[in-house]
């Protein structure tokens, strides 16, 4: 099930996150708005742009994935440098492809493990509560952002962007 709760589930938010983009693309297009108006906007002062959100949901997904299943080491690192749509999707695109070298044996031992970080200055949650309770609730967060960045900004996004395409059984 862990596969599932985290691979899966973070490859089609970060695919949702790909395709809400590409609707503020149009979007910025039509209006004839620089692409970079948008990447750089935020809905509070003090609350980082669009731009970081999709670098922090990136990282929420390769690092949550590696962490659970004690491959941090091979986690793809990033400059967070990205100044460009082709540049952020490129980011997510590489997210996905790294997501897809996991299979559900790589979470065997995820649910019981101590997994900390460095600023959780020596304090740890078992795999079920890190990916319970940080990663897919991160990676929600800002992937929920994003979304409310360009809906705030007059992007066409709905709900159903937002969620996907739904696994429905006739």
């Amino acid at each position: 099930m862990f596969y599932q709760l985290s691979i899966v589930q973070m490859s089609k938010m970060l695919q949702n996150l790909q395709h809400i983009l590409d609707k503020g693309a149009a979007f910025a297009d039509s209006k004839k708005v620089e692409m970079a108006v948008l990447l750089n906007s935020r809905l509070a002062p003090d609350q980082f742009n669009l731009t970081r959100q999709v670098q922090i949901a990136c990282d929420t997904a390769k690092l949550g994935a590696a962490r659970l299943s004690n491959k941090v080491d091979s986690a793809p690192k990033h400059a967070d440098d990205e100044t460009t749509l082709a540049e952020l999707k490129q980011r997510i695109s590489d997210t996905q492809a790294y997501l897809a070298t996991f299979s559900a044996a790589d979470f065997a031992n995820a649910a019981t493990q101590k997994i900390s970080q460095p600023r959780w200055e020596g304090k740890y949650l078992t795999g079920e509560e890190f990916l319970m309770q940080h990663v897919l609730p991160n990676i929600y967060f800002h992937v929920t952002t994003a979304y409310a960045i360009l809906r705030h900004n007059g992007v066409d996004v709905g709900k159903k962007d937002y969620l996907g395409a739904m696994p429905y059984k006739v």
